[in-house]
């Protein structure tokens, strides 16, 4: 991983992918980085990244565009000094995917885009050959597994490798891609998703914040309260955690299953009814949605992640430890590396509800002290490895090391 050097985005002599006339004027411009993704809805952890690059890029001087059908955060692009720019990239029809080359081919040349950053499979695929034919640089953000099976798969997958430099969120992912797709360790760049230490900031959240979703989730005075915050689908391991609580035995807490179902009706209906089924109604509530998770955090005694598939990164064990609170995450992906094991939290064996029924029963066994001490800990951890400054500054690094690739080459 390259280091923070400085949080500005260097000055282009001879910048590629620019009209005759901007060429001319290149010296001392700083670079226009094109960021391309799907969609700006709200929630999703790519379209946060992606604001918050945009918002980096714009304050280090450099201007900040993004491509995308829209969305809810486009407002929020515009406010911190981007430009956005819809096109139907969030298309996977081949006729469009093959259409967007020639519209963002035309939108890199007139608006000077010196870097294209791609940021999902579909739009990538466009993007690789808009800037091939632009001459512009290429830079990738690995997020996720994607799912390797079968050659077919694993080549719509691979565009995400094409990068110059190809950002890796965390180190499981880098070794993914070293291992599928036999990427060579010189392009990637292994930056972990940030933290915003503003929002997930204990001593910023109001106690009638707290309060106030205390009531709303109708939780009692006096009881531990566990959390498994995750949009509800099979592999966030909802299941295997109703299961720990009724292996637990225990009715003088509350336990919070944080989600939307986006859908998955069926499945929230299975969960409901294998709450009831295990006569746990009192102790076991799902919420939709929580529009406070900094609140709902605070609320909480541990905070679980029960993964039966390895999570890229974990944003929700980064942001509870953020806010001081213990965590329990699977025994496998990105947890591996934001969790110190007895210190700021425990790891479980993925799919094993009877030790995570054991580690939430440690951590509800915890004194005043032990806590006290682990909340220090795991604050000043995210402080110091997973805020979002360091994010932004290690993405215009990476910015920087492929602008100097071509004043150098």
């Amino acid at each position: 991983m390259i280091g923070v050097t400085n949080n500005s985005i260097i000055a282009l002599a001879g910048a590629k992918g620019n009209n005759d006339s901007q060429e001319s004027e290149s010296d001392g411009r700083r670079a226009t980085v094109l960021q391309v993704l799907p969609r700006l809805e709200a929630g999703g952890g790519v379209e946060r990244g992606t604001v918050e690059i945009a918002a980096a890029i714009a304050e280090a001087g450099g201007r900040a565009l993004v491509a995308s059908a829209g969305g809810d955060l486009v407002h929020a692009l515009t406010r911190v000094g981007a430009e956005h720019v819809t096109l139907p990239v969030d298309s996977k029809n081949p006729f469009v995917m093959h259409a967007n080359i020639d519209r963002l081919a035309d939108l890199i040349k007139a608006e000077g885009v010196d870097i294209v950053h791609a940021r999902s499979r579909a739009p990538a695929w466009s993007s690789y050959y808009a800037a091939k034919r632009s001459g512009c640089h290429f830079v990738t953000t690995f997020h996720g597994t994607y799912g390797a099976e079968g050659f077919l798969k694993r080549r719509y997958n691979s565009v995400m490798t094409r990068g110059e430099r190809v950002i890796a969120i965390s180190a499981f992912i880098a070794g993914h891609m070293r291992q599928i797709y036999g990427v060579d360790i010189p392009r990637i760049r292994v930056i972990h998703r940030g933290v915003d230490l503003d929002r997930f900031d204990p001593e910023k959240v109001s106690a009638e914040r707290r309060v106030a979703l205390a009531t709303q989730w109708r939780l009692d005075d006096g009881c531990p309260v566990v959390m498994l915050p995750g949009r509800l689908t099979r592999w966030k391991g909802q299941r295997v955690f109703i299961d720990a609580i009724g292996k637990l035995g225990r009715r003088d807490i509350r336990c919070v299953l944080v989600g939307s179902d986006q859908g998955r009706t069926d499945y929230r209906r299975e969960l409901e009814d294998l709450v009831e089924s295990r006569g746990l109604g009192e102790v076991i509530r799902i919420v939709d949605y929580c529009d406070d998770m900094a609140a709902a955090y605070l609320l909480t005694d541990v905070v679980v992640s029960a993964s039966t598939d390895p999570e890229a990164f974990g944003r929700v064990v980064a942001e509870a430890q953020a806010l001081g609170r213990p965590v329990i995450a699977s025994d496998h992906g990105g947890a591996r590396e934001t969790v110190i094991v007895g210190e700021t939290g425990w790891l479980s064996p993925p799919g094993d509800a009877g030790a995570l029924a054991e580690a939430i029963d440690r951590v509800l066994s915890l004194d005043e002290a032990e806590r006290a001490k682990l909340s220090e800990k795991a604050i000043r951890h995210v402080r110091e490895k997973f805020s979002r400054t360091t994010m932004c500054a290690r993405t215009l690094d990476v910015y920087n090391e492929v602008l100097h690739l071509e004043e150098t080459s």
